[in-house]
């Protein structure tokens, strides 16, 4: 494969991902690892790309963007499917769970349809309605009040007042990004802290995030890595992060990795 093809082809996962590591570029592509560099070097110098430690991340992606729901549910499909099927094993029947908003949190409202007499807490109005057209048996759920988001996000001091009453069994929170710099990122400083509030209103709390979140970093930080009791996400995070990640987290759940470039599919 020519450089200007495999250029290309990073150009094209970062668009549609937002970042990419070494380690994944190396196997997928089948070259070295200085091989890789330089290829996100030209891409560096050409504005496309952002290196950071470990592989690159998207330029385009400035710490206060911040995509709406549409846009990110069809970001990763797989990834977030396989990590809501690994968390519902965390939900009996009768909990008290909080289901922040985020694309990855909706994948795991829509596992939850089947498992009885639980009362579900959201901030999110996409998660409500997966409840209101199916609801669980004998369940209850609860949609916060709040400022709308471009994410379909409910944030705000009407939602930050209404999780200081609620204790919950177990709150799971997507994240925009995180690093070991600044932990779990939103790009929207209402949404950091009704976040904080959901976790605070938390026995446990569960972070989901698939590898492509590692690197970016939005504007404010909701929660440091040794703040939440899990981190749910794959093996395709690169080996440094992945060792950060267990130094910090409690419990660090990292799925089978599924490296293939160009294929990521529509968390």
């Amino acid at each position: 494969m020519l450089a200007a093809q495999r250029r290309a082809r990073i150009a094209q996962v970062l668009e549609e991902s937002g970042a990419v590591s070494v380690a994944d570029l190396v196997e997928s592509l089948d070259v070295s690892d200085m091989t890789v560099r330089r290829d996100l070097d030209a891409l560096s110098a050409q504005g496309i790309a952002t290196k950071v430690h470990g592989g690159a991340i998207a330029t385009s992606r400035r710490s206060t963007e911040e995509p709406g729901f549409a846009a990110k549910s069809t970001q990763e499909e797989r990834h977030k499917e396989r990590i809501a099927a690994e968390a519902v094993r965390l939900i009996d029947a009768g909990m008290a769970v909080g289901l922040a908003a985020g694309t990855t949190t909706w994948s795991l409202a829509r596992r939850l349809l089947t498992v009885p007499d639980l009362t579900i807490v959201t901030n999110s109005p996409q998660i409500a309605g997966v409840f209101y057209a199916d609801p669980p048996p004998n369940s209850t759920v609860v949609l916060t009040g709040g400022v709308r988001t471009p994410s379909d996000a409910l944030v705000g001091p009407l939602t930050v007042q209404a999780m200081k009453d609620i204790h919950l069994d177990i709150a799971f929170l997507g994240t925009h990004g995180m690093s070991e710099r600044t932990g779990f990122t939103t790009p929207n400083m209402l949404e950091a802290e009704t976040n904080r509030a959901i976790i605070a209103s938390a026995a446990q709390t569960v972070l989901l995030a698939d590898h492509t979140k590692w690197g970016l970093v939005g504007i404010s930080t909701f929660a440091e890595f040794s703040e939440v009791s899990r981190l749910i996400s794959t093996a395709d995070l690169p080996q440094d992060a992945q060792r950060i990640l267990d130094e910090e987290i409690e419990n660090l759940v990292l799925l089978p990795a599924e490296r293939t470039l160009g294929t990521q599919e529509a968390i």
